[in-house]
């Protein structure tokens, strides 16, 4: 049976409080937090990197779905399954060798992903759809927390779901970029089952809004 997994996105966080605001979402039943590693090159805005991933380690036994979205993600392939991730997720556009770069994550034994940016087109996965455990498909161009969902995403959606399903593949479709309560049910019957939502989660009450959302998941499910 396929998972609908919802991922908290920490970029959103009070990083302030990291390890409670971590605690919130766990304690409502959610364990897969979704880290955004932002580079100033790739994308415009600085996070996070090794130090606050292993430090959060320390405290949680969630799934750390790591999201690379920086130039040349080779380099610190290594450093982060070393911090504690238990996948990662690489762009299309910054991989000069993809199929060598997914050969690398999975040789690290954590699971493997390709995201694309919304003006990429499914094409470029012709030849290593086979060899990922999950693709990212951004629904907003990356960089900026709460930016507003592209609709026309919701066709690049279907259209790899169908590819998916003609194919006979075992592959996660995760969306990142303006999810909410309010477009959920969009992006489920497209052919979605991760959502990344960080502002729409991590707001005054957290536990409410995570709540939310895995309701409103198992009613459409």
């Amino acid at each position: 049976m396929r998972k609908y997994i919802v991922a908290p996105s920490l970029l959103a966080a009070d990083f302030a409080h990291l390890a409670q605001e971590i605690q919130k979402v766990e304690g409502v039943g959610i364990n897969y937090l979704h880290l955004d590693i932002m580079d100033g090159t790739f994308v415009p805005s600085y996070s996070f990197g090794f130090p606050v991933l292993e430090s959060i380690r320390k405290i949680s036994n969630s799934f750390f779905d790591v999201h690379l979205m920086i130039e040349n993600p080779d380099r610190y392939l290594n450093d982060f399954v070393k911090a504690g991730a238990n996948g990662i997720t690489v762009h299309t556009e910054t991989c000069k060798h993809l199929d060598r770069t997914i050969q690398k994550i999975h040789a690290l034994g954590v699971k493997a992903g390709v995201a694309l940016n919304p003006a990429t087109p499914l094409s470029v996965l012709d030849w290593v759809l086979h060899e990922v455990d999950m693709v990212l498909l951004m629904t907003v161009n990356p960089g900026f927390g709460g930016q507003k969902f592209i609709p026309c995403m919701l066709e690049k959606i279907t259209e790899l779901h169908n590819r998916i399903i003609k194919n006979n593949l075992n592959i996660d479709i995760q969306v990142d970029g303006g999810i909410s309560e309010k477009n959920i049910e969009q992006v489920i019957k497209a052919g979605a089952n991760i959502f990344v939502a960080g502002s729409a989660i991590f707001g005054q009450d957290v536990e409410k809004n995570a709540n939310i959302f895995l309701q409103k998941i198992g009613q459409l499910i």
